[in-house]
């Protein structure tokens, strides 16, 4: 079964003024859509047609341009959706800051630090929050559409936060200026999402 662009959660303007209506719109249903188009092209009649997003990315032959560009960016965006709503911000609660503070000390140093990776990825990337096998949590940025999944890539641990830098994820609203959409982003991450998968995962 073919890969399917995913609905949003959420309607185009409803993380406005952090993330604009149009940005969404394009970024949602040109760019997103063009990676699922273009992977499922690249996996049609091979041994990966059928699998799952995640087990095609940790058995992927990095050698794979077509499969680890545009699987790459089908996972990391089907990601960057769902950990953003028009009601959040503020700061996760339970297991998930728990495992913050042991692992960042604090949640202001962990969003210094998971910051600095946003805004330092040279050119295009993500910045992840990864849980690692032993349930601590680590931060990497990944250049272009790479993640954490892929064989030696990053951390090596299993995304479960993911803030898209390639510049059609804020050039239309903040242009050049990365570290103000990098802040802006913490007025929309849905971090009951997060701790849901990082109880999923950990």
């Amino acid at each position: 079964m073919a890969f399917e662009l995913p609905k949003l959660p959420y309607a185009y303007d409803a993380l406005a003024p952090h993330i604009d209506e149009r940005t969404m719109q394009i970024h949602h249903g040109k760019h997103h859509q063009g990676y699922t188009n273009n992977l499922n092209a690249a996996i049609e009649g091979t041994d990966m047609e059928g699998k799952t997003i995640e087990n095609i990315l940790m058995n992927l032959d990095m050698d794979n341009k077509a499969v680890r560009n545009n699987g790459g960016g089908f996972y990391n965006h089907s990601l960057f959706w769902q950990v953003m709503s028009s009601d959040g911000g503020g700061e996760p609660s339970g297991e998930l800051m728990s495992a913050i503070k042991s692992s960042f000390n604090s949640f202001a140093d962990f969003k210094e630090k998971f910051s600095t990776a946003a805004k330092t990825q040279f050119g295009s990337g993500w910045a992840f929050l990864c849980v690692m096998k032993d349930g601590s949590l680590d931060i990497c940025g990944c250049p272009n559409q790479d993640n954490p999944l892929m064989p030696g890539v990053g951390c090596g641990g299993r995304p479960i936060l993911g803030l898209d830098v390639w510049e059609h994820a804020y050039y239309l609203n903040y242009q050049n200026k990365r570290p103000d959409y990098v802040a802006a982003f913490f007025n929309v991450v849905n971090w009951e999402e997060v701790g849901k998968r990082f109880l999923e995962n950990k």
